[in-house]
């Protein structure tokens, strides 16, 4: 009974969602160009369950870099309407198109004289009347058995909402690095924004050591910089190699009069190299395709200028 009864909230909800598609016209085109186009901010206001997906709506397109904020409609009329300016855009969401809430709000609005957008299950009520567009989001049934709970309503403003957003988006061009800027502190952001130079050791960090260098002083070079590798550089500071605590413990297994070895004989010959205004994210990548830890940075002239390791990028965030 219970798995029964969810499946019917899914299918008169998901229902709710396909029947909007056929509703897609040029008032939701006129409403993401005056998305588009405005200079101000796009204020949502709703009241009760409408509210709650009036917030997730503004959240949304803040998302994406349009100015918005959620105006609790009955908080509005005492006061905080000053909130709304002549270049804004108001969003009115009310499933009735009556919430008395809402319609206090009208004659304020009309003096600002600002579009309004309605998105409402009812086409001729009051709300819907007073709109400059209304959007349709009128369901055939609620999931709820009484028909009284809001819920394939507010399913159905919620993606529409969505819909408006990626419309929005798409039209902009927006891409993932736009998005990042909008979400510094997540994942993705760092993904998207943190770069090599930003995390690379650089300067006295740098383990380096020229290649005529004997093997006491590698493992010093190694122990002393703490990040497993040192580079092997000629002597015009070109980058020639590379060694690794790995190649040492290959080495310690080869042979036993070791302490005279220098370290040309022993680097591994053309180390990778990443360019220091690459994302981090994608020097992980050379990492993992080629199954290393390290790499180096290096300016114009082959000259070791950074190091970047495995842990820096885990330390950033990045994955």
């Amino acid at each position: 009974m219970i798995i029964e009864k969810a499946k019917q909230v899914l299918k008169i909800e998901s229902e709710a969602i396909r029947s909007l598609i056929d509703r897609i016209d040029d008032r939701f085109v006129k409403t993401v160009n005056l998305l588009d186009k405005c200079k101000g901010r796009v204020v949502i206001t709703g009241i009760g369950k409408s509210g709650i997906i009036g917030k997730k709506i503004s959240s949304t397109l803040a998302s994406i870099g349009i100015p918005s904020f959620f105006l609790h409609a009955a908080e509005a009329v005492h006061g905080d309407i000053g909130m709304i300016t002549k270049k804004d855009m108001i969003i009115a969401i009310s499933n009735s198109g009556e919430s008395k809430e809402i319609l206090n709000l009208l004659p304020s609005i009309k003096r600002f004289n600002v579009i309004l957008v309605s998105i409402t299950g009812k086409i001729n009520s009051t709300l819907a009347k007073k709109s400059d567009i209304v959007l349709n989001v009128s369901v055939k049934e609620e999931a709820c058995p009484l028909g009284l709970v809001p819920t394939a309503s507010t399913t159905a403003t919620l993606a529409l909402g969505d819909a408006l957003a990626v419309a929005l988006l798409d039209k902009r061009g927006f891409k993932k690095e736009d998005f990042a800027v909008f979400h510094p502190g997540g994942s993705l952001g760092k993904k998207l924004l943190i770069r090599v130079k930003d995390i690379m050791h650089t300067g006295n960090k740098i383990p380096k050591l020229y290649k005529t260098a004997l093997l006491k002083d590698v493992i010093f070079e190694i122990s002393s910089k703490k990040l497993g590798i040192t580079i092997v550089v000629d002597k015009e500071d070109k980058v020639v190699g590379i060694i690794t605590d790995g190649d040492l413990r290959r080495l310690l297994e080869k042979k036993r009069d070791i302490f005279k070895t220098k370290a040309e004989k022993i680097m591994t010959k053309n180390p990778k190299i990443v360019e220091k205004n690459n994302l981090a994210a994608k020097a992980l990548q050379i990492m993992e395709k080629h199954s290393i830890s390290s790499l180096i940075i290096t300016n114009e002239n082959n000259n070791p200028t950074g190091i970047i390791h495995l842990h820096d990028i885990l330390k950033a965030g990045v994955v």
